[in-house]
């Protein structure tokens, strides 16, 4: 036992020896741990050990499975996630290569082009620096070339001008400049390139009396970027032979005539200048007329302002000058004449743009224009005029094609087609479904196009006219507003006034005309864009085109009035009362129904109106019907009448009130519209009721039951039933004797002429 006991503890505390050495290989630190492994191996229980060991193994096998189970799925989305990062980073890498590679490649580029630019720049500026040197002998040579084809032509007079001219002034300053050579190069060169002198051949085609240019450009004036272009241009001296000028002059210098012939130059010239001012009588019919005129005159001054250079004291500017004020004065009176007849709108802008050269053209020789360009301004008139008569035929001809109806509109395309032309916006109708309807017609883009292509034509005459962008703008917006309050005004009156325009075409046009006048706003801002000129400026015109289509549209809403109290009356004309019925009707007049039943069609077709034109309508129709019906019981014509025409008339009026009743248009209060019926409903009443009791008595109080009758209608209505009182029996609720009731009768009447004459004293 004792042993047993003894083994037992030594086995434990064997046990417990082993526990302390795996917590030891557990928590020691892998340098230090060569001592505990060393027990284990000298004690004597190795086996023993090994087999602790094992378990503690498992143990901590299962105790890692369950830990990667637990952190399985994390451990698995790391993964994925880590996949996708893993990809992500490659495409980044390979953008970012790609990157690379063309940033080297662009860089070499860039600089192979700067390369490139440098010696551009360095052949730029030793092309500039020739160029400059070249033009320092210029004048030389062409002055050298000149006088060897002056003298291979035999113009000996005008080769020795040359020559002098040539050894006094072009080479002393030659030789002067090459002098300066050496400080020219030691500085920096400031200079300008030089251009010689083009004289008007070079921009204007000319004809000289009866001599015609070699060549003519396409529309007669050349362009002058064009011509700077190009290597050789003729002059003056090209294109006219000077020489028998020249030698005239020379030979009467030399005979000591000189004075004789300057006096005799200058009178012949003046001669041909009237000549050439006389305009032809049909030089407003082409462009060609007007084309030719320019060029005579420019080619006059031309060879005048070429023989004032060339010659010293045949001309002088005095006597250029005086000639210039003359043709200036019979060309101005010349072309407002002509230009006067023109009535279409692009010959008189070409015309404007012929004077614009003719006028560019003189001033570079040193002519005052100025008076040009203000007779262009009263050209710019005429020009709005011939605008707003070709504009009135293009909206008469919109006007008259257009349907009157709501533009359909079956697809996205269309839409935006429209209202890209157009500026509108709708949410609720750009919400529904297609097919759906814009609620103007056609004429409204149309119109509002062309007011458009208006204002671009007005923009074309102000080009070149050397006008500030506010008067450009003031003398567009004026122009506009003629043409909405005079010319688109007027068609619009003109279709609104048709004798077959209907109810639903007037009513388009209410609509038309509204959506017309909102989009003035978006005008003043087309204007402003071209122009670059606020709306809000001080001396800025304002369009105030809004007041034509608001005029357009109450003309429209008054001939709507008019035209339902027409149709009103049309149905009146059926009306076939037998005044002297003795039946009692039971239902309306055939005739009435019908107009009510019209009534009714129309009016629902009114709620599309804006504003409260519908509700003006119908109360107008109203009383219109009320007075007329009121007219047809009282007119002179109808004699006689009974009780029984009267009830069958009340049931008519019946009929009218019920239709008020009903409200054919919405937004009216209470019985207002019933109001329109309350004068003829009083008077059948008292009628009908025969209490004239109640009216005689209470006459003249505001609370009088019938205080709308008056006692004038009263008796009218009266006389017609004294006769009847004798011929027919309808006085049933009377019938003690025919005696008493005329009696009756006659004492009402009695009563009513006292009430009347009271009145009026």
């Amino acid at each position: 036992m004792e042993r047993g006991k003894m083994a037992e503890a030594e086995s434990l505390e064997t046990a417990a020896e082993h526990e302390r050495i795996l917590r030891e290989i557990e928590s020691t630190d892998t340098a230090c741990i060569g001592p505990t492994l060393r027990s284990v191996y000298d004690g004597e229980e190795h086996g023993r050990f090994m087999e602790k060991l094992e378990t503690r193994i498992r143990n901590h096998d299962r105790e890692i499975e369950k830990m990667c189970n637990f952190h399985y799925q994390g451990f698995v989305d790391s993964i994925t996630e880590l996949l996708k990062v893993r990809g992500e980073a490659q495409k980044l890498k390979n953008q970012v290569t790609d990157t690379n590679r063309k940033l080297q490649h662009e860089g070499k580029e860039l600089v192979i082009a700067m390369e490139e630019l440098k010696q551009c720049r360095l052949q730029q500026r030793n092309i500039s620096a020739t160029v400059d040197k070249l033009m320092l002998c210029l004048p030389v040579l062409e002055m050298y070339s000149k006088l060897r084809d002056q003298m291979k032509t035999k113009r000996h007079y005008p080769a020795l001008k040359t020559l002098e001219h040539l050894e006094h002034t072009y080479l002393p300053q030659a030789q002067q400049q090459r002098n300066l050579d050496n400080i020219i190069l030691q500085q920096p060169r400031i200079g300008s390139k030089r251009k010689p002198k083009k004289d008007a051949y070079t921009i204007f085609d000319t004809e000289i009396g009866s001599t015609s240019p070699k060549s003519e450009q396409d529309s007669g004036i050349l362009d002058v970027e064009d011509e700077e272009d190009d290597e050789e241009v003729p002059g003056a001296q090209d294109l006219v032979d000077f020489s028998p000028v020249y030698r005239c002059l020379h030979i009467y210098s030399v005979l000591g005539a000189r004075e004789t012939f300057e006096n005799y130059y200058r009178k012949q010239r003046r001669k041909q200048a009237r000549l050439v001012l006389q305009p032809p009588s049909n030089m407003h019919e082409t462009l060609d007329g007007y084309r030719k005129y320019f060029n005579q005159i420019v080619g006059f001054f031309v060879v005048e302002d070429h023989i004032l250079h060339t010659t010293q004291g045949l001309v002088n500017r005095a006597y250029i000058d005086e000639l210039w004020e003359m043709a200036l004065s019979k060309t101005i009176a010349a072309l407002r004449t002509h230009s006067s007849y023109c009535s279409d709108p692009n010959l008189v802008l070409d015309l404007k743009n012929l004077i614009v050269l003719f006028a560019d053209t003189l001033q570079v020789y040193g002519f005052p224009v100025n008076q040009l360009f203000d007779m262009l301004l009263e050209i710019r008139d005429q020009y709005s005029e011939t605008l707003l008569k070709k504009w009135s035929g293009i909206f008469r001809n919109i006007l008259d094609s257009d349907n009157y109806s709501p533009i359909p509109v079956t697809s996205e395309e269309i839409y935006k087609k429209v209202v890209g032309q157009f500026p509108f916006q709708d949410t609720e109708l750009e919400k529904q479904p297609f097919p759906k309807k814009f609620p103007f017609s056609e004429f409204v883009p149309k119109v509002y196009n062309q007011i458009k292509e208006f204002i671009y034509a007005c923009l074309k005459f102000s080009e070149d006219l050397h006008l500030s962008s506010t008067e450009v703008d003031d003398m567009i917006r004026k122009s506009t507003n003629l043409l909405l309050t005079r010319t688109l005004s007027s068609s619009l009156q003109n279709v609104i006034k048709r004798k077959n325009i209907g109810l639903t075409e007037l009513v388009q046009i209410i609509i038309n005309t509204t959506h017309l006048e909102k989009s003035c706003k978006y005008l003043e801002e087309f204007i402003t864009n071209i122009t670059n000129v606020l709306p809000e400026t001080v001396h800025t015109t304002k369009l105030y085109g809004t007041t034509t289509f608001k005029d357009a549209r109450h003309a429209a809403e008054e001939e709507i009035y008019t035209n339902l109290n027409q149709k009103i009356d049309q149905f009146l004309q059926l009306a076939d009362y037998d005044w002297m019925t003795g039946d009692l009707g039971n239902k309306a007049s055939d005739y009435l129904v019908d107009l009510i039943a019209f009534l009714r069609s129309t009016f629902a077709v009114f709620t599309h109106l804006p504003g409260k034109v519908a509700q003006t309508a119908c109360m107008s129709a109203c009383k219109h019907l009320a007075t007329s019906l009121m007219q047809l019981l009282l007119e002179a014509e109808v004699r006689q009448l009974t009780l029984g025409a009267l009830q069958q008339f009340s049931l008519d009026v019946r009929e009218c009130e019920q239709f008020a009743r009903s409200g054919p248009v919405p937004g009216f209060q209470e019985d207002t519209l019933q109001l329109a019926f309350i004068d003829l409903r009083q008077l059948l009443d008292l009628f009908l009721q025969w209490d004239w009791s109640t009216y005689l008595a209470d006459y003249g109080q505001p609370t009088c039951k019938y205080l709308r009758v008056n006692p004038v209608t009263a008796l009218t209505l009266l006389e017609k039933m004294k006769d009847t009182s004798r011929k027919n029996n309808m006085f049933a609720q009377f019938r003690k004797n025919e005696r008493d009731k005329q009696k009756l009768i006659d004492t009402v009447a009695k009563q009513l002429r006292g009430l009347i004459s009271s009145h009026h004293s």
